[in-house]
């Protein structure tokens, strides 16, 4: 039998709380955490079953579609470490994306959305939901006036990426909630590239915050998930219903990955954020780029806004090469540390071209709008010597 959550002091730092939050122990009494790898639930009587489908205690369950021991653990974590009433927790992040947005809106509603976004989260915007009648604009995330034009009285939700994927604008979070919660709109910020550890969006005015688990919260490259952090009502009346019957509920044994990942998320994204400050100021300037774009430097257009929302520059960067596809190319295959592939958050540095992969299905105009050049390379800093990165990639423009 489950214990239910043990009360954590509301003091904690988010570090305990990645270790010990919404733990529930079994009979047994057991220190790592639980994996129940069960699909349904036994009920002590016919009238038990009848009342639970009513009514569902916080440690009674019914189904795993719709929750699990292992995978409210995790959801409960998320909820402290982001500083949301409730969560729910995805198959994956676009599934966390889809369902934030989806569960919420029907046909006339309008979302005002900044237009620098990843590639899956631009197809939900552009042919999902407006397939179904939602109407959608878009906007410059870091232009508060656009932002002000586009929303109107009906606008039922503004989206945006905290940090955009892959040129790192930085959106002032207070002041896009404050223009959407005048007219009622929920805020719905996508916070991966920034993580919980160094930027808790729900604190700067964010209704509704998604992450994909897969990133930074595995870090290990192991498992796909994701997760909705918000208030009791939106999870539980929003959100879960309609996740819950259109099936994109996160794995137990992926929830317990996940859960043994967050114990070490902090020391992990704060050494790799401190990791990619070194790297982008030993990078400026180098010989064969174009710019170095990174939050963390005096340098980029949003640097003060950053600085005041979030804790460093994060852990992911973009290189912009002289010499576009072709010189891109030939940096990537010099490379003898940094991986090439389109995962980010990793212990291992990782390298992809995003007009080529992540963002390949926009057309050249569109990535011309976004700043995605044919020379451009998005990099995500893992837990390497800050010197074997630099070196890697130095050697690699000496390569090009």
């Amino acid at each position: 039998m489950t214990k239910g959550p043990r009360p954590l002091p509301e003091t904690l730092h988010p570090r305990t709380r990645a270790v010990h939050g919404g733990t529930r122990r079994s009979q047994y009494g057991e220190v790592s955490e639980a994996i129940y790898l069960t699909q349904g639930f036994v009920y002590d009587s016919a009238e038990a079953a009848e009342a639970r489908f009513i009514e569902s205690g916080p440690d009674e369950f019914i189904y795993a579609r719709y929750g699990n021991p292992t995978v409210r653990m995790f959801e409960d974590r998320m909820a402290q470490l982001e500083g949301t009433e409730d969560a729910f927790a995805t198959a994956s992040g676009m599934a966390a994306v889809n369902g934030a947005l989806t569960a919420m809106l029907r046909a006339g509603d309008h979302v005002v959305s900044a237009k620098a976004l990843f590639g899956s989260c631009l197809y939900i915007l552009e042919e999902i939901l407006t397939r179904f009648g939602v109407e959608v604009t878009f906007v410059d995330g870091t232009d508060l006036d656009q932002w002000r034009k586009a929303i109107r009285p009906e606008t039922r939700a503004v989206f945006f990426e905290s940090l955009s994927n892959p040129t790192l604008e930085v959106i002032d979070i207070r002041g896009v909630s404050d223009l959407a919660h005048a007219v009622g709109a929920f805020v719905v910020v996508d916070n991966v590239f920034a993580t919980p550890v160094l930027q808790r969006s729900a604190d700067l005015g964010a209704d509704v915050v998604v992450y994909s688990a897969t990133k930074h919260i595995d870090g290990q490259g192991r498992c796909l998930g994701g997760v909705i952090c918000a208030s009791r009502d939106f999870i539980r009346k929003v959100a879960e219903p309609y996740l819950k019957h259109t099936g994109g509920s996160l794995s137990p044994f992926n929830a317990w990955v996940m859960l043994k990942s967050l114990e070490t998320m902090d020391l992990r994204v704060r050494a790799q954020a401190e990791t990619a400050q070194k790297v982008a100021e030993a990078m400026q300037g180098a010989a064969g780029l174009a710019r170095v774009i990174y939050p963390g430097l005096a340098d980029h257009p949003q640097h003060d806004l950053n600085a005041a929302q979030m804790q460093g520059g994060g852990t992911m960067m973009a290189l912009e090469l002289d010499g576009g596809k072709e010189a891109a190319f030939r940096f990537l295959n010099a490379l003898r540390i940094v991986l090439i592939s389109n995962n980010l958050g990793d212990a291992k540095s990782i390298i992809t071209h995003p007009a080529t992969t992540t963002h390949q299905r926009l057309s050249e105009d569109q990535r011309k709008v976004l700043g995605i050049t044919p020379g451009l390379l998005r990099l995500s800093i893992g837990l390497e010597d800050a010197g074997d990165i630099v070196a890697d990639l130095k050697g690699a423009l000496a390569a090009v």
